[in-house]
């Protein structure tokens, strides 16, 4: 995928300027921090087993404990052991179980897990305590306004940049700061430390090696201490109940971003980073909170196939079977996505922007789609 290994750049961080700290070692151990990640011994080294010589190990052991077997034939037995068992692998690998009115192929299908995960998912993501509420900024919220929160997720996606963390991390970051807000009334002078103790539980949960407690500490120019952040941390995760693991849009990306490139001709690459950016976009605007991540990934699809080709109809049956979503129930999420990309305001989302106007990503940030037509929404 589009995601840059996992990995914490201990050497790069040196080299960030006098404002930016090298990491300390992978891992420190703290009673106090609820997920802090303690470091553990490698187990000693031991001989690799073939997968294909497990179904042998149990009568080899046998076979050398007799000593009445002669040293020729264990060797023979051995070798006829591993004639059967490669002869049998080779005839299930090329000539697999097929009936007289079925392909290969239609075998695989029907043996796909595909369509399975994706119900899981969706059945996780419409779940009531996964979901934030639509309208807690005005229910809830007496001093953060949704404006705060586009300054705070944009100034996070430059906190992911800066530490070199997935976007799986900034996702599931987003999701607890709206699901937090949607219960807990917050001063307008936490609404950062909620911000770097979400991405602390979430690059716990998805970084190899996830930035420390003391990391984003630093990057807030120390305006919380490692307390402040602790605590922040220790209300989330009871809030949460521990339950830290959620489907985000990104999940769902993944998954309807190989269904939209088939019989699609466009650069691979392109389409791909264009989709990220797009559903990245969407957590910078507050309206888009009421939408399934699922909805937001699909709509990011839409709009990037509509972007790349606008002459063609972006959306398929194949696409509306793969995603379960009609034309007419992605409109409303892909013109907030498609109002939002065609914003050239500066003040708006101008960290992210800038990553996407990055050759790394094929600058897809510079990219504004004409408008789209209302006929293709309508349903097939």
């Amino acid at each position: 995928m589009v995601d840059e290994e996992n990995k914490v750049p201990a050497a790069a961080a040196s080299g960030r300027g006098s404002n930016k700290r090298a990491f300390d070692s992978i891992a420190i151990t703290n009673e106090n921090d609820p997920l802090q990640i303690s470091e553990r011994p490698y187990p000693a080294n031991k001989k690799r087993v073939v997968l294909g010589e497990l179904n042998n190990l149990g009568n080899v052991a046998v076979s050398t404990q007799n000593s009445d077997l002669t040293e020729t034939h264990e060797s023979k037995r051995k070798i006829k052991l591993r004639k059967t068992t490669t002869r049998n692998v080779v005839k299930e690998t090329v000539e697999p179980e097929t009936s007289a009115n079925s392909s290969p192929k239609d075998n695989l299908q029907k043996c796909s897990y595909g369509p399975l995960i994706y119900q899981h998912l969706h059945s996780l993501e419409v779940e009531e305590r996964r979901r934030p509420l639509s309208n807690y900024m005005e229910k809830v919220q007496n001093n953060v306004i949704p404006s705060m929160r586009t300054v705070l997720v944009d100034w996070l996606v430059e906190v992911t940049e800066e530490y070199k963390l997935v976007s799986d991390t900034l996702y599931l970051a987003v999701s607890y700061i709206d699901r937090f807000l949607s219960s807990h009334v917050l001063a307008m002078d936490k609404l950062q430390l909620l911000g770097v103790s979400c991405m602390l539980v979430a690059s716990k949960y998805e970084e190899i090696s996830p930035p420390h407690v003391e990391d984003f500490c630093y990057i807030t120019d120390n305006t919380y201490t490692r307390e402040e952040v602790v605590n922040m941390e220790r209300d989330l995760l009871s809030f949460l109940n521990f339950e830290i693991s959620s489907p985000t849009t990104t999940t769902f990306l993944r998954i309807f971003i190989k269904a939209a490139q088939d019989n699609f001709p466009f650069l691979t690459l392109q389409f791909e980073f264009l989709s990220c950016y797009l559903a990245e976009l969407s957590l910078l605007d507050y309206s888009c909170v009421r939408f399934l991540p699922s909805m937001t990934a699909a709509s990011a699809i839409f709009l990037s196939r509509f972007t790349v080709l606008p002459e063609v109809c972006p959306w398929t049956l194949a696409l509306q079977q793969s995603t379960g979503y009609k034309p007419s129930e992605l409109k409303d999420c892909v013109l907030v996505i498609h109002e939002l990309q065609s914003s050239r305001m500066e003040a708006t989302g101008r960290a992210l922007r800038e990553k996407y106007m990055n050759h790394k990503y094929k600058c897809v940030a510079a990219l504004h789609p004409p408008d789209i037509p209302a006929c293709f929404f309508d349903d097939a």
